[in-house]
């Protein structure tokens, strides 16, 4: 299963376009990442004081935190017009020049997933954020020619969820890089609230802790699940989210209390059921369990992780105690997830 596809994921799905109407629009509408908006506030104020365009920003970190709203919310802030787009979306150099061309003095241009770029395409990009110049070149063979077009001083904001991937000359041109981390409980809880007012929703604060629970840290997910849990509470409870609806329509979604679905339950299950706690390869983990080795590393084991419920070693995964608890299975006794010799 891909990550668009699970419920707890945070990548994009069709139904997140509801979300759009949600984002913050400014600075001070944002909840959490704080270090992150302090130093954006700098940032805007000096650009504002010296009449210039803010630096060139990069964002990363795990898919639904909120990068493209941060990139909506810096041109609501220095009050320009955003141009987006997406790496993948940019197949050829020529596509990034048409772009370029047709931005004005101080615009944005935001590339989401800006480290699927093809390596022709960085190669024009480089010179537009550095020195704001395109290098075209005209005709071919012997007769070619290269002319340089002068363009508007403009700002790039590159958001990406894999900075590794990322070539360094082109991740080197960014004055400013940001991490976002997941959300804390009570930014999680303010974040539901609110929307659940924009959606003119009725939820007591206990149903919003419920929800918060179980949204991995992340605002994408917990609009998501916000909106299934509506539902439920019109057909079965009047409208209103409380605590116990809140509870009923997760589980009726098989979304437990720490956000981890039967995927996740699954993963663990195997390591601990079928190969006693590991160590286990992850490629024996996706043949047990009919799934891709990749996703299973890319998507599913980082939450697993964070939580603490499986470790990685040179000889693959391991069950900790913590996931034998959750799973109500006794760990055991000689500590290692592997049966006794005697």
């Amino acid at each position: 299963m891909a990550e668009e596809e699970r419920m707890v994921g945070g990548g994009r799905r069709r139904d997140d376009n509801e979300n759009t109407a949600l984002r913050p629009k400014y600075l001070r509408d944002i909840v959490g990442q704080d270090s992150v908006r302090e130093n954006l506030q700098i940032l805007i104020d000096a650009a504002k004081n010296r009449q210039e365009p803010i630096d060139h920003v990069m964002f990363y970190g795990p898919p639904g935190l909120g990068k493209t709203s941060l990139a909506l919310v810096i041109a609501n802030e220095m009050g320009v017009n955003i141009r987006i787009t997406a790496g993948p979306s940019i197949e050829r150099a020529g596509d990034l020049a048409a772009i370029l061309t047709n931005l004005k003095k101080n615009d944005i241009l935001f590339i989401d997933e800006i480290h699927r770029l093809g390596r022709a395409v960085e190669e024009v990009l480089y010179p537009a954020m550095e020195d704001f110049a395109l290098d075209i070149v005209i005709g071919k063979g012997p007769g070619a020619k290269s002319v340089r077009l002068n363009l508007p001083r403009f700002t790039v904001v590159g958001a990406t969820t894999r900075l590794a991937l990322l070539a360094a000359p082109l991740r080197d041109r960014f004055g400013a890089q940001f991490r976002l981390d997941f959300y804390d409980q009570p930014a999680m809880e303010h974040i539901i609230k609110r929307a659940a007012a924009m959606l003119k929703i009725e939820i007591k604060p206990e149903g919003a802790t419920e929800i918060a629970r179980r949204a991995r840290g992340t605002p994408r997910v917990a609009l998501r699940l916000l909106r299934r849990v509506r539902d439920y509470a019109q057909v079965r409870a009047q409208g209103i989210i409380t605590g116990p609806i809140s509870g009923e329509a997760l589980a009726l979604l098989n979304i437990d209390f720490l956000g981890l679905d039967d995927i996740d339950r699954r993963i663990l299950a195997t390591i601990i059921e079928k190969f006693n706690g590991g160590p286990v390869g992850v490629e024996t983990i996706a043949a047990a369990i009919s799934e891709d080795s990749d996703t299973i590393m890319d998507v599913y084991e980082p939450y697993l992780l964070q939580l603490g419920f499986i470790a990685r070693t040179s000889r693959g995964r391991t069950a900790t105690h913590l996931a034998y608890d959750h799973l109500g299975i006794p760990y055991p006794a000689n500590g290692s997830g592997q049966p006794p010799l005697f």
